[in-house]
């Protein structure tokens, strides 16, 4: 059934994660923050482009966003060219931005206020994942806002689970964060020592990835690794902003995390390096640059 859906914000995962929509049959209005995205998005897959995220949600049965940060986030919904004030009551507003709980808990409570339910959705599975409509979805929020909601998400996702009530995303999306951080290190740190031990990366990749060493990370980023190309998918920035909101909801919580605090520092000598635009498997290159 074609639904009327407006989507705000066209990077590297929302760029296509619309396009799944609108090839699905969905009515698709986006908005991107710079205009040439979006004209670039209707002229690939057609659909609509706004000029505000407000113009974008008039009329929509959900509003969906994909931005960068707290920040980002609160300027597409809030304010007077915002998406909420021009939402109508019963629709539904899907977040996909990886956020803090703390502006998960604000917008909740705004939206519920002017009658619109809120579902705090991020995703993991990087650009290959929103390419291929493979993400993980993880959700917080009421659960009759996410069940009208799933059927909506599911056109780009491998998984889609609600966790619990409002931030429960958000909290699991910081698990994620806090797993990838470790298990890219270690990998890193274990192609390292196979180059300077003589070995051929590849064949060591080939046989320990089938047994209890295996994981996500090794399949799809060792290749890139030993090629020394690091421009695929998430960049160090973005998971530095990540593992910041982790690191600040640990301490909220109670909750010890010394490798994160550690791998968290190796990426800001990413970033010293040069590399802030890197995606987060240049760990590896930080290794190779100590020597």
């Amino acid at each position: 059934m074609m639904t009327k859906i407006a989507f705000l914000g066209l990077g590297v995962m929302g760029f296509p994660m619309a396009g799944h929509l609108q090839r699905a049959g969905h009515d698709v209005t986006v908005y991107n923050r710079t205009s040439a995205k979006a004209e670039k998005w209707v002229s690939t897959h057609g659909g609509q482009m706004a000029l505000t995220p407000a113009d974008a949600a008039k009329g929509a049965e959900f509003v969906i966003s994909c931005v960068g940060n707290d920040d980002d986030l609160r300027s597409v919904v809030l304010g007077s060219h915002g998406a909420l004030g021009a939402m109508t009551k019963g629709s539904t507003y899907i977040d996909h931005t990886t956020v803090s709980a703390k502006v998960t808990a604000e917008l909740y409570a705004l939206a519920r206020d002017a009658g619109v339910d809120f579902v705090d959705a991020p995703i993991s599975g990087g650009q290959a994942g929103a390419e291929n409509g493979a993400l993980s979805i993880m959700c917080g929020g009421e659960a009759s806002a996410y069940d009208r909601s799933e059927p909506i998400m599911s056109v780009y996702a491998r998984i889609c689970r609600r966790i619990g009530e409002t931030g429960a995303g958000q909290k699991t999306k910081m698990c994620n964060q806090i797993a990838i951080a470790g298990l890219v290190q270690g990998l890193s740190e274990a192609l390292h020592f196979a180059q300077k031990a003589g070995l051929d990366g590849r064949s060591v990749v080939e046989v320990i990835s089938q047994g209890a060493a295996g994981s996500w990370q090794m399949s799809n980023r060792y290749e890139t690794m030993l090629e020394d190309h690091f421009d695929h998918g998430f960049a160090v920035d973005w998971m530095r902003k990540d593992l910041a909101i982790c690191l600040s909801a640990a301490d909220e919580v109670g909750a010890s995390l010394p490798v994160t605090a550690l791998v968290d520092q190796f990426y800001k000598d990413v970033q010293n390096m040069g590399g802030g635009r890197w995606d987060t498997s240049s760990l590896f290159k930080r290794l190779e640059n100590i020597g």
